[in-house]
This record gives structure tokens, sequence and C-alpha cells, in this order.
């Protein structure tokens, strides 16, 4: 059973990375680099401050810095237990993928793919009545995740086994801020 999801894992990392070419390798590289969604990140809280304020926001960025800690020592723990070979290190595939980028650490699971989801689940919850059109930031999960699979860095199975952990780390995460949370703090 377990060969059959890894072989099934590999055959759809070979057709989804097989979709891309040279000529937008340059701007995965660029989605993938976390440093570029700095003014995401910026525009994002500067919305969530001008409607919750700057107390809630500190506020509600502890929770994400816990959050964030808890899941990338939690994916760097499964990383070093299975220890499973990312695909651009598997020499079995070096001829059949793109490779893009290489990473040397392991690949179960996917630490951009849990981390980005864990906080799009908090913050979705969490402000989901404030913005109308917030569902919308599960967006962001998918497309910095997706690139992870383009560059040869993982496979599809690492990528769901993230959104998994990232989204139940996320609810836990909620459900710690609403018993926590300020009474004079909304939402």
């Amino acid at each position: 059973m377990l060969e059959k999801i890894q072989e099934l894992d590999t055959d759809l990392l070979v057709y989804l990375n097989g979709l891309g070419s040279e000529t937008y390798d340059k701007l995965w590289l660029i989605i993938t680099n976390q440093l570029y969604w700095t003014p995401f990140f910026l525009l994002l809280f500067f919305l969530i401050y001008k409607k919750i304020g700057g107390k809630q926001t500190l506020y509600l960025l502890l929770f994400i810095a816990v959050l964030i800690a808890f899941t990338d020592q939690t994916c760097n723990l499964f990383k070093h237990t299975f220890q499973r070979l990312r695909p651009c290190n598997n020499p079995d595939l070096a001829s059949i993928i793109r490779i893009v980028q290489v990473r040397k650490s392991f690949s179960f699971f996917s630490g951009h793919a849990a981390n980005t989801m864990a906080v799009a689940t908090f913050l979705f919850l969490v402000l989901k009545r404030h913005f109308k059109y917030f569902g919308f930031l599960f967006l962001w999960p998918l497309i910095f995740a997706y690139s992870r699979i383009y560059l040869g860095l993982h496979y599809p199975g690492d990528i769901l086994a993230g959104y998994f952990f990232g989204a139940l780390f996320g609810s836990l995460i909620y459900l710690v801020y609403r018993k926590l949370k300020p009474q004079y703090f909304p939402g």
C-alpha cells in the first residue's frame, strides 16, 4: 500500500514538475523565496492593523510567531525521522524531472506548505468576519507550495502533508487564541 502511494506521489511529481519550462524558472524562484513575499505581508498586516488596531495586531503577530515556531520544529522532527530524499537529490529521478533548485535537507513534510497553511488558517479563522473575501488568502499557500514541486524540491505528498499539519496547527492555535484573547478584543 505504501509503495503504491509513493509511486502515485512520484508520478504526480513528474507530471506537475514537467509542466514547467525554462521561461518561467526565474518567476518560480522568486515565488519560492520568502523575502519576495514581504510586500504581501506588509500589505496584509497594514490592512489588519487598519481593521483591528495596533495592540490587537501585535497580539496576532505573537500568536503567529508561536505558530510558525511550533510548525517549523514539528516539520524538522518529521524530516529527521523519515529522512525522505528530496526529489532533486533522488538519483532515480535525476533524469526524469526538471531540477531548478537543490537543497540538501530532507523532504517530508514541506515546511513551506505547513507554515503558510498554518498562518493562513489561523488568520482566516480570526479575521474572516472582518474581511469579505478573506478566503482568497489561501491562494498564498497554494502558489507558494506549488513552487516547491515546480523547482523539484518536494513531492506532492510532502505538500499535502504540510497542508494537513498546517491547517491542524493553525486551527489548534486559533482555539488557544480564542481561549486566551483579551475580552476587549473584537472577533
